[in-house]
């Protein structure tokens, strides 16, 4: 096998893990809970729902609260991107390795 394939190899294997790293640092970056807190709106859990979000977003006449809920949004939605991406990743690099070792 010739060195680019072996980078290649461990560049597959490597990919799930990447994709969920980068998953898990949107959901940290992800504080809807803590603007909502912030504005005193009580909420129950840490993990505030997304139709949650979307109503006071549509309710909300402050223009702070809306981009941070915005920003609390697209992170959200850029962990679930990367969480589907990781599962999709996950049957190519099996098979890859009953084929390379």
């Amino acid at each position: 096998m010739s060195e680019l394939e072996e980078y290649l190899v461990a560049i597959a294997i490597c990919s799930p893990l990447f994709f969920f790293i980068i998953a898990v640092a949107f959901r940290l970056l992800d504080n809807s809970a803590s603007i909502f807190l912030k504005h005193d709106i009580l909420v129950d859990t840490s993990y505030v729902s997304g139709d949650i979000i979307k109503e006071h977003l549509h309710n909300s006449e402050d223009k702070k609260l809306k981009k941070s809920l915005m920003r609390a949004l697209l992170f959200r939605r850029l962990h679930n991107f990367f969480m589907i991406l990781m599962v999709i990743s996950i049957p190519p690099v099996i098979i890859a390795c009953f084929f390379v070792f």
